[in-house]
């Protein structure tokens, strides 16, 4: 199905525009975006991770989920599509119109580029803060080797911490894992 772009959507027409699609659209106030491919370094820095993060987890009994995978935001409804999330525990699910939402990950990842940058480290981790379960963010750049991981203190206080060295390590809390800048940025 083609994509007819309009001003403005319902959300119940957004939802069924994923529902028929095979591309990935967002949604935010009625506006609808379709989530371009990724470039080749963002690629790369994801499958990185999917495949380190992913081993470790399974080794934990977590899970980790690619960016197909929609996550309930309650201040950002009705969901988004990060670039990695995981959680240890049980994956809770929300049906959201005939479509499979995870309501609980623990860890989000976005890998940034130069149009997303200001948007994931500013309101998007704001609207991210509202998932209970949320406790642990990693934001990924492209354009050099610099990692930032944020986790969540007491009653809604994070810290933040950076990595830009090759040496680096950014060790997770939410799901047991020790991320080289080195792994993460294998082949790029």
């Amino acid at each position: 199905m083609a994509f007819q772009p309009k001003q403005v959507y319902s959300l119940e027409e957004y939802l069924e525009l994923e529902k028929r699609s095979e591309e990935k659209f967002e949604f935010w106030d009625g506006h609808v975006w379709l989530m371009s491919g990724a470039s080749p370094t963002h690629n790369q820095i994801v499958m990185n991770l999917s495949i380190d993060i992913g081993s470790k987890a399974r080794e934990n009994g977590c899970f980790v989920y690619p960016s197909d995978m929609r996550i309930k935001v309650p201040s950002y409804p009705p969901y988004r599509y990060p670039d990695l999330s995981a959680l240890c525990g049980t994956p809770l699910f929300e049906d959201v119109s005939g479509i499979g939402v995870l309501t609980n990950p623990q860890l989000i990842v976005e890998v940034l580029s130069e149009s997303t940058e200001a948007f994931d480290r500013g309101d998007k981790f704001s609207y991210y803060k509202s998932i209970n379960s949320f406790e642990e963010y990693i934001l990924v750049a492209q354009h050099r080797p610099h990692v930032t991981r944020f986790v969540k203190h007491g009653d809604g206080f994070w810290i933040n911490f950076e990595f830009n060295g090759m040496s680096d390590v950014v060790e997770l809390s939410s799901v047991p894992c020790s991320l080289p800048l080195s792994s993460i940025y294998r082949g790029v």
